[in-house]
């Protein structure tokens, strides 16, 4: 009978401690993956408009990439992120950073961004910066 109880529990601990991730959540991916990609870009696109900085900030370096299957695709990506020479107003599609730390002034941004390609569509849920 005590069998009954502590096999399931066992099994349990196991299945946890061996590192098993759960079905449905979050799993980390290549931050070059083609999803995780475009995610990233719509939501510096959507950071930079709704900053009230004069000048464009683009991602430095990518710290994390994870996504979740939900009713189409959840990314939360952590970025370093940093100012460039360009300003807002410009026509510049590409802007390095600035070389200069202090006039780069990174700073460190988690997106979560719903991305549904079959209905074209993508937002971001959430932005902290």
């Amino acid at each position: 009978m005590l069998w009954k109880i502590v096999l399931p529990v066992l099994a349990a601990v196991f299945a946890v401690g061996s590192g098993v991730s759960m079905v449905g959540g979050f799993v980390d991916i290549d931050p070059n993956n083609e999803g995780a990609r475009n995610a990233l870009n719509y939501a510096v696109v959507q950071h930079n408009r709704g900053s009230n900085d004069m000048f464009l900030s683009q991602v430095a370096e990518v710290v994390k990439a994870q996504s979740q299957v939900v009713a189409g695709m959840k990314y939360v990506i952590t970025v370093r992120m940093a100012k460039t020479p360009c300003r807002k107003n410009g026509a510049n599609d590409v802007c390095a950073i600035h070389e200069d730390p202090a006039k780069a002034q990174p700073y460190l941004c988690t997106f979560t961004v719903w991305s549904r390609p079959w209905m074209n569509d993508i937002r971001v849920l959430k932005q902290d910066c």
